[in-house]
């Protein structure tokens, strides 16, 4: 009996000893921190983790930089994920002015007649596009969403023209949609790093629809119709705000998910899965695995002074090189003390010189390797100084100096 416990005790410290990745350290969140070059290898090599997404990307959302990828640019049927796109379009809407939140959407047969999840609106029933938004976000609902891209383009095909017009802006290169809901397989097609790329301009560009997206309960039509959130890591993962569940049988379980911790925000797209509780549990080991081992860290901001550049011909003698924007790095753990910082600046400038004219670049490299750059602009406008300008420069100077 003994000898039994014995062998089996040995077995599983064997087994472990077997699958086991380097690890550095486990944090009080309990997500495993790796070395350097485990994180190198599981970006390159991501089925170390042995995920059954038949395809996954993590995205670091300000940067767009991918921390792990797997099949990510193959295509593939993406369900109800579609609605990331309707969800942006909408929002496109309502920022630029063409329609409000407060704007009434009308049912059409036609969207009352979608099949799939729905909230069975009735044809000619009226309803806020802030309710409708909920709707979309958290129930997943096609008639609503049919109802929504009625309203901004007239009709479902001349939204779907929208769709893939935007897509096409974006680079999403392998990406074709037949309609604003999901429901078509055959022909309708994304990838999951083209999914992170649409669910990164939603939420970056767009980020009042985190407060749809983050709703787990609530209701629509005055309280008639229960919305329960169809992604459960709102509820149950730690900083998950959004983003948007799938599922067909051709499309499988998949999910294009959005969590934010110590000001990084992550984008978990998830393709394929076999069952809705894989696809949350391993949509939960990517954002693990990305918030354990790289960190955001903002480490110079727009408008800060750089250094003085020499203007030639100009009214002014000089001009000051400023960040043309803010230059946020994100770094593996244990690289942030590698960075080095390389100003190149023109040695002098001719007028006229425009504010915010680029007059060189800061480049952030660690060992040689180059992961960030940004330019450097002209604080002034300077004009260019005629002759007359500049004997009266000269005579100014020369009578200060002769009371000097």
């Amino acid at each position: 009996m003994l000898k039994n416990i014995i062998g089996c005790f040995l077995s599983v410290v064997l087994l472990f000893s077997i699958v086991a990745i380097p690890v550095l350290a486990e944090p009080d969140s309990g997500e495993p921190v790796y070395d350097v070059e485990t994180v190198a290898e599981i970006m390159t090599n991501s089925n170390v983790f042995d995920l059954k997404a038949k395809a996954h990307v993590l995205m670091e959302a300000t940067t767009g930089q991918v921390l792990m990828e797997g099949n990510s640019h193959e295509r593939l049927p993406f369900a109800s994920v579609t609605k990331v796109m309707s969800m942006l379009l909408v929002m496109e809407a309502i920022d630029s002015g063409k329609i409000s939140l407060d704007d009434t959407v009308t049912t059409s047969e036609y969207a009352a007649g979608m099949g799939g999840s729905q909230a069975y609106i009735e044809p000619g029933e009226k309803f806020s596009v802030r309710d409708a938004l909920k709707a979309v976000a958290t129930h997943s609902s096609n008639d609503v969403t049919v109802a929504l891209a009625e309203l901004i383009a007239g009709s479902e095909q001349a939204f779907v023209v929208l769709m893939n017009e935007k897509a096409k802006e974006l680079g999403m290169n392998d990406t074709n949609f037949l309609d604003c809901t999901g429901l078509t397989d055959e022909g309708h097609y994304s990838t999951a790093y083209d999914i992170a790329l649409m669910s990164r301009e939603l939420i970056v560009k767009h980020p009042k629809i985190l407060e749809f997206t983050s709703i787990w309960m609530d209701t629509f039509r005055n309280g008639e119709f229960e919305l329960v959130n169809t992604n459960k890591l709102v509820h149950f993962y730690d900083g998950c705000d959004g983003l948007k569940t799938g599922f067909t049988r051709a499309a499988g379980h998949c999910l294009s998910a959005t969590a934010t911790r110590n000001n990084m925000r992550l984008i978990s797209v998830v393709l394929g899965e076999p069952d809705s509780n894989t696809r949350f549990a391993e949509t939960r080991k990517l954002l693990d695995f990305g918030f354990a081992n790289y960190e955001s860290t903002l480490v110079n901001k727009k408008g800060e002074k750089v250094n003085e550049i020499e203007v030639k011909k100009g009214l002014v003698p000089k001009t000051t090189a400023l960040y043309s924007d803010d230059v946020t790095l994100l770094l593996a753990r244990g690289e942030k003390g590698k960075v080095v910082r390389e100003v190149r600046l023109k040695g002098s400038l001719t007028a006229p010189v425009t504010k915010g004219q680029k007059v060189g670049e800061v480049v952030y490299k660690i060992d040689e390797r180059e992961i960030s750059k940004v330019d450097l602009v002209s604080s002034d406008d300077i004009p260019k100084a005629s002759f007359g300008k500049l004997f009266g420069m000269l005579i100014s100077n020369w009578f200060n100096l002769g009371r000097s």
